[in-house]
């Protein structure tokens, strides 16, 4: 059990056993793009440890750039996306794999796919470390998936609840 702020979370998935999945994404990606140049488009601030361990596992030439979205208050999805920081580079002709800590509602993906898309990228791919089915309100397609979840609220591992628990090495699920 670890406490943040006045919320109690129950271990949930083992830092053994994320960097193992992470381990397995990272070589899927490496035959799926061998001899191309991909650009990881790392989404902040929770994607930041995931994309730091699949990137490193990933001998490719390649490049890595950021975005910053958000969409949650607490622990609930606002359903409204507020740009941040935005996308600097140039995408046409490039392949652009998105990577995110997690895909709910898909209401940020689906925004942050628009957006993309809307610059010419050749292809564009998501790899996300966690994907909660049941929570989806804009379908996605999600090439890359670490995990798939209950429609539960989870903390760690990049993951905050109000900024803090985003260094925990491990996921913690909040108890129902």
């Amino acid at each position: 059990m670890i406490t943040i702020h006045d919320k109690t979370f129950s271990p949930f998935i083992s830092r053994d056993l994320i960097e193992s999945r992470i381990a397995e994404l990272s070589t899927q990606i490496n035959t799926d793009y061998e001899g191309r140049n991909p650009l990881f488009l790392v989404v902040l601030n929770g994607a930041f440890l995931f994309a730091s361990e699949l990137v490193k596992n990933i001998p490719l030439t390649c490049e890595i750039t950021f975005v910053r979205l958000s969409s949650y208050a607490q622990t609930e999805s606002t359903g409204k996306v507020r740009q941040i920081i935005g996308l600097e580079e140039k995408l046409t002709d490039r392949d652009v794999i998105i990577i995110e800590d997690i895909v709910d509602t898909g209401l940020t993906m689906h925004q942050l796919l628009q957006q993309i898309q809307a610059l010419a990228p050749r292809t564009v791919e998501i790899a996300t470390l966690l994907h909660k089915p049941e929570a989806i309100k804009k379908a996605v397609d999600l090439r890359y998936v670490g995990f798939e979840i209950p429609n539960r609220f989870v903390v760690g591992y990049g993951l905050d609840y109000d900024g803090a628990g985003r260094n925990l090495d491990a996921l913690y699920v909040l108890p129902e």
